[in-house]
């Protein structure tokens, strides 16, 4: 098996016991269970608003290489985080606003590459890291770093178009 291949079904395996674990989020009635490294493909209005994927931050490589740069007008590209990226969302048209925020009980960072650049971001509200603004259709690689090398913190990411 590809070490590559390994270590995702590790994390993957730590993650879903630290959720059960960890996890107190209550879904009603109106909302399904968030996705685990889950791919997304939206569109204006999408439903339901916030979308929630789950995922384990963290990895070995510096957030600063992943992005090409150590600063972004968002903010730094600091912590660690995986070759591979954690989510991939797809936008197939402009959003005038969207929201991506991270939510941990720990200090996360992200990274997010797609049409128009590179953007990074720390403690967008508190510790936790998130992006806003108005985004182009396209492809979205989004990464959630930590701060310390080899460190997997459990994570909830939310979308949503609600200024």
């Amino acid at each position: 098996m590809p070490t590559k291949a390994l270590k995702r079904g590790m994390r993957l395996s730590l993650m879903i016991v630290t959720l059960f674990i960890t996890s107190v989020n209550v879904i009603t009635d109106a909302q399904e269970a968030p996705t685990i490294f889950g791919d997304l493909t939206i569109s204006p209005q999408f439903s339901p608003d916030p979308l929630t994927v789950r995922g384990m931050s963290g990895g070995s490589i510096s957030a600063n290489q992943v992005a090409g740069r150590t600063e972004t007008v968002t903010g730094p590209c600091t912590g660690f985080v995986d070759e591979t990226t954690d989510h991939t969302l797809v936008l197939t048209s402009k959003f005038d606003y969207l929201k991506l925020q991270v939510q941990s009980p720990e200090d996360t960072t992200i990274i997010i590459k797609g049409p128009g650049g590179t953007w990074c971001n720390d403690d967008f509200n508190g510790k936790n890291a998130g992006i806003v603004g108005e985004w182009l259709a396209g492809t979205y690689q989004i990464w959630v770093g930590s701060y310390e090398k080899g460190k997997y913190l459990p994570y909830t990411l939310q979308i949503t178009e609600v200024k």
